[in-house]
């Protein structure tokens, strides 16, 4: 078996910055010393850690997550603590654009029934056939369902003015800055993943237009974007007849628009 100060060092001659820790993960992950050799050698050569370990920390929970798939990102947490503050019990909860399912399934897994939050529905969707395969075992897990499919079109009809949550952690990079990402994300994420079109809002607009057919009177539509990207998401969302708000935070660096259906 490699010693433990072998691997720290091939991490940290690969450019990993936090090698200790990462080491301490691949060695408490791995099963065999053969999966731990071929563990260390896939970060080595550039995977993110998160597709070597099979796993993401996120929102206090282990998600599975497979290669190729988006990789939750930490300042997401921030959507999932603004959706939890208005969430309601018996509610459906949509995850466009899942990814592994991360989001949903977070939201869902901190309800707290002995709290009174009650129950809700979870149903998740997304274009990309890995990535559905991945959220199943996720979203599965909290009792949700997912559907493969581009945005709206695979989900269930019956859920047109009655949801209540719509998460959307739409792609919202520029195209032409996908070659400025890091190594980790431009080689190994899925580029429908990262891909927002010419200024970041192209999947946007095509989940505002059809946004308050689903969301149910006073439901909410919550999406991250970039803080230049504000004052055109928020007119984007006006125009599609949602009431927009915007939400920060500073320690995550992350923002959050939230465009709620008017009631009535």
């Amino acid at each position: 078996m490699l010693p433990f100060s072998a691997i720290v060092t091939r991490l940290r001659a690969a450019g990993c910055v936090f090698a200790e820790d990462e080491a301490e993960l691949i060695v408490s992950t791995a099963c065999t010393p053969a999966e731990l050799a071929a563990m260390v050698e896939r970060r080595v050569v550039g995977l993110p850690l998160e597709h070597v370990l099979g796993w993401a920390e996120f929102h206090g929970r282990r998600y599975v997550v497979d290669p190729g798939v988006f990789v939750p990102r930490r300042r997401t947490e921030f959507l999932v603590d603004q959706a939890a503050a208005l969430l309601l019990p018996g509610s459906v909860v949509v995850d466009l654009c899942c990814g592994s399912g991360a989001l949903g399934a977070a939201l869902v897994a901190g309800r707290d029934p002995g709290a009174g939050h009650g129950p809700v529905e979870l149903y998740a969707a997304d274009i990309d056939p890995a990535a559905v395969r991945c959220a199943r075992r996720n979203v599965d897990a909290v009792g949700g369902r997912v559907h493969e499919g581009d945005l709206y079109e695979p989900l269930p009809a019956a859920l047109r003015d009655r949801v209540g949550i719509l998460l959307a952690n739409v792609p919202y990079v520029p195209t032409e800055e996908i070659e400025l990402l890091p190594t980790e994300a431009r080689v190994h994420e899925a580029r429908v993943a990262l891909d927002g079109g010419t200024d970041g809002l192209d999947v946007l607009r095509r989940v505002t237009a059809e946004a308050a057919r689903w969301l149910a009177p006073g439901g909410q539509l919550l999406f991250e974007t970039s803080e230049r990207q504000v004052p055109e998401a928020v007119g984007i969302v006006t125009r599609d007849g949602l009431i927009p708000r915007v939400a920060t935070s500073e320690e995550l660096y992350a923002t959050v628009v939230i465009g709620t259906r008017p009631p009535g």
